[in-house]
């Protein structure tokens, strides 16, 4: 395999080779992530950097400064 190909790219390629898929899927899966920056995503954009978690919030900064007074923050400076 060329080391530039990705997971989903190489897949596409080999689904329809039963025996090939089942064998790739077995040993070339992404792991899942328990910490680290990728766990976390923002859940208006898909960032995952500036994340803020507090209260269950999962908002980039960015989105949250657009969210906030939605979500129920209030300004006060």
């Amino acid at each position: 395999m060329v080391s530039n190909m990705s997971f989903e790219r190489v897949k596409k390629q080999i689904e329809n080779k039963e025996v090939k898929l089942k064998r790739f899927l077995k040993f070339n899966s992404p792991k899942k992530r328990k910490f680290g920056k990728n766990v976390y995503k923002c859940r208006k954009c898909g960032r995952t950097r500036g994340v803020i978690r507090k209260y269950g919030l999962l908002y980039c900064r960015q989105c949250f400064r657009e969210e906030a007074e939605k979500v129920g923050f209030k300004k006060y400076n």
